[in-house]
């Protein structure tokens, strides 16, 4: 992986091109990190998006006059790669000087470009700013745990946290519940610049009660861990599942936008299609 992330834009001096300009793309594999976590890329344990907003959409139109748009990315959790987001700023900012006939011309560009890249088919959606202004902002769902009275020294990731403030394994008890918790608390930082990453955290369960202070002690643990938005996601999942019992697991994060990007992943044990939600620091 690090010889990956050397060879893409992230931590270096970068010329911001304004002519379309395709090549700016630079994709991930995905499978380095999943193996990490024992999930093969072949046999994934959950169903899931990653959903991206870009807020730095220009092009010139037929006459040169400029266009603005907002732009809803969706790419599937089975792709092979993920984009990386440096990359991904620079490539919509190429358009910037560049002129298009139509929306439509431009979102059949993006839509192609980033297939390629991500070797999937990857869903665009293009906004204006009144009709982005329409949509507003959600609430986080469920129970906020941010305001529990609890004690947090480690701030290097642990998931051995979630075993329970005593640090004993949690054992099932029998006792089934269905809630949603949130917390706000959600920060991580780029495995390259070491610049912060912000998020809100939400997960959705079925199962074996989940200890909500431990909870929120392993979510601060995140604080100076260096990894991309994607993957700690799939961390979340992964350790949540290991440590209790569950029947239905949810967890995503929604991230503030840097660089004129947020992205928010979601991954489910459920096959279903994820609320579009867009949260107050978005």
């Amino acid at each position: 992986m690090s010889d990956v992330l050397h060879a893409s834009p992230l931590g270096k001096t970068s010329e911001y091109k304004s002519e379309y300009d395709p090549s700016l793309l630079f994709s991930i594999e995905r499978k380095e990190k999943r193996e990490e976590l024992g999930i093969h890329q072949d046999d994934l344990p959950f169903y899931g998006r990653d959903l991206w907003y870009g807020y730095e959409l220009s092009w010139l139109n037929s006459s040169g006059k400029p266009v603005v748009r907002v732009a809803q990315f969706e790419l599937p959790c089975d792709s092979p790669c993920l984009i990386e987001s440096k990359s991904f700023k620079l490539y919509l900012n190429s358009f910037n000087q560049s002129r298009f006939d139509s929306d439509e011309q431009v979102l059949g560009r993006i839509t192609l470009d980033l297939s390629t890249v991500a070797k999937v088919a990857v869903s665009v959606r293009l906004f204006t700013i009144e009709q982005f202004e329409t949509r507003g902002f959600d609430q986080a769902p469920g129970i906020n745990i941010d305001d529990l009275d609890i004690a947090v020294d480690c701030y290097q990731y642990n998931p051995s946290l979630l075993a329970g403030l005593a640090g004993k394994s949690v054992e099932a008890s029998g006792e089934v519940v269905s809630e949603t918790l949130n917390s706000h608390l959600l920060k991580s930082n780029c495995p390259v610049t070491g610049q912060p990453d912000w998020g809100t955290l939400v997960v959705s369960y079925r199962g074996e009660p989940v200890d909500h202070g431990a909870l929120l002690k392993y979510i601060c643990s995140f604080r100076d861990h260096q990894e991309f938005h994607e993957q700690c996601v799939e961390r979340v999942f992964v350790d949540l599942q290991k440590y209790y019992q569950l029947e239905a697991l949810t967890v995503y994060a929604q991230y503030l936008r840097r660089g004129g990007l947020d992205i928010n992943p979601w991954r489910s044990t459920l096959n279903a299609k994820p609320e579009v939600l867009r949260f107050i620091r978005q």
